[in-house]
């Protein structure tokens, strides 16, 4: 039941890590087609290519000058004149000794660029994982000292409720038992009973 899931995950955490080995053997193939198809030794295909590789390296340089140059833009651009420059020389050539040493030099240049992201972007999940969990634990402390505070209320309350009944039931009770006289109980010096004070301070008619 698991294994779905499981291959799925593990093709999409390997796809990124094998996009520059398929870059550069997509470019490669299709060098090798256009080779192929008329462009070995073709003068004028190789200058177009050289061309557009020149004009690509141009644009990622304006591209990183400044402060406010643009990495991503820069990279890209770079990464274009590399693929040109590479399949300019591949459909040029006749043998498959010097397309292929470009294209190892092309993919280990490629793996070392997309290496400095892949270490920035490990960098910042890190970060962001470890704060997210330090604010989970410190929600976690909050809720769980907010419970126990609530817990604590309404076990005092409890207790006082239970307080309170206990007393209304023994005062009911004494009230009840034989001879009982809050007059002598002021006579002899006890505090008076609220309700003999209430009945004093009602009017006669």
């Amino acid at each position: 039941m698991t294994a779905g899931p499981t291959a799925r995950h593990w093709l999409t955490a390997a796809a990124p890590k094998a996009a520059p080995a398929l870059a550069t053997s997509t470019v490669l193939i299709l060098a090798r087609i256009w080779n192929a198809n008329g462009a070995e030794h073709s003068l004028g295909n190789a200058a177009l290519m050289t061309v557009l590789a020149t004009a690509a390296a141009a644009a990622g340089a304006c591209a990183s000058v400044g402060h406010s140059g643009d990495g991503v833009l820069a990279g890209t651009a770079f990464a274009a004149s590399g693929g040109l420059a590479l399949a300019g020389v591949a459909g040029y050539s006749d043998g498959l000794s010097l397309p292929l040493l470009l294209w190892a030099l092309a993919t280990a240049v490629a793996y070392g660029l997309a290496a400095r992201y892949w270490r920035t972007d490990r960098r910042e999940t890190v970060a962001y994982e470890r704060r997210t969990a330090e604010r989970r634990e410190e929600h976690s402390h909050i809720e769980r000292i907010e419970t126990i505070r609530g817990r604590t209320q309404i076990e005092v309350a409890r207790e006082a409720s239970t307080y309170a009944a206990a007393l209304a039931e023994a005062m009911t009770a004494r009230a009840t038992l034989p001879g009982f006289n809050p007059t002598e109980l002021t006579r002899a010096g006890l505090p008076e009973l609220p309700l003999t004070h209430t009945d004093k301070e009602l009017p006669r008619a």
